[in-house]
């Protein structure tokens, strides 16, 4: 099986940063648990990240990105030869552009 290298940007870790701490305020164990998961989620990337969707705005950003959810919040990222590359980590809600993402 093929083995991702995975790299997460700086924006991306700042996002993670942000919604942590704005978890936290409200309720310190659910910010825990969400921050776990989120790094299970990105460890799992190392394997078989095309499992995971290609995100819905791809034919407006006219490249193709790819999300994994975890409640409310998506992991965008793209793959990149042998590299996974974590993009960005927002609310679902929020609405994408490619300025975003090519900073």
């Amino acid at each position: 099986m093929r083995k991702y290298q995975v790299e997460i940007t700086r924006i991306a870790e700042l996002d993670i940063q942000g919604i942590f701490e704005y978890i936290l305020s409200d309720n310190h164990k659910a910010a825990i648990k969400w921050v776990g998961e989120i790094e299970r989620q990105v460890d799992s990337l190392e394997k078989c990240p095309l499992r995971c969707g290609v995100i819905p705005e791809t034919k407006e950003l006219r490249k193709t990105y790819h999300h994994i959810i975890f409640g409310n919040y998506r992991t965008i990222f793209k793959i990149k030869g042998s590299k996974v590359i974590i993009m960005r980590v927002i609310h679902a809600s929020r609405l994408l552009d490619l300025q975003m993402f090519e900073k």
